[in-house]
């Protein structure tokens, strides 16, 4: 299941920089993961300090969309 980024994202973007297959894109307000580049490493998770990001099976059915929906709207986040 891949990682999903909630409303407690701060936008410090540890994530992005940690990331191996650049899975995240940047919004205006946080980060989210493409749910189709994601590998599931988990590593993103680990790393991010606020307790922003879980896998899609702890997360809430309406951040697992969200992420899917705005990943196609927003940029790719580049390290």
């Amino acid at each position: 299941m891949p990682s999903v980024v909630s409303d407690k994202c701060v936008l410090c973007k540890k994530c992005i920089e940690v990331c191996p297959v650049d899975a995240f894109h940047l919004g205006p307000t946080q980060v989210v993961v493409n749910p189709e580049t994601c590998i599931d490493c988990g590593i993103c998770i680990s790393e991010c300090p606020s307790g922003a990001i879980t896998t899609a099976d702890e997360a809430d059915a309406k951040w697992i969309a969200f992420n899917a929906e705005k990943a196609k709207e927003y940029p790719q986040a580049n390290k």
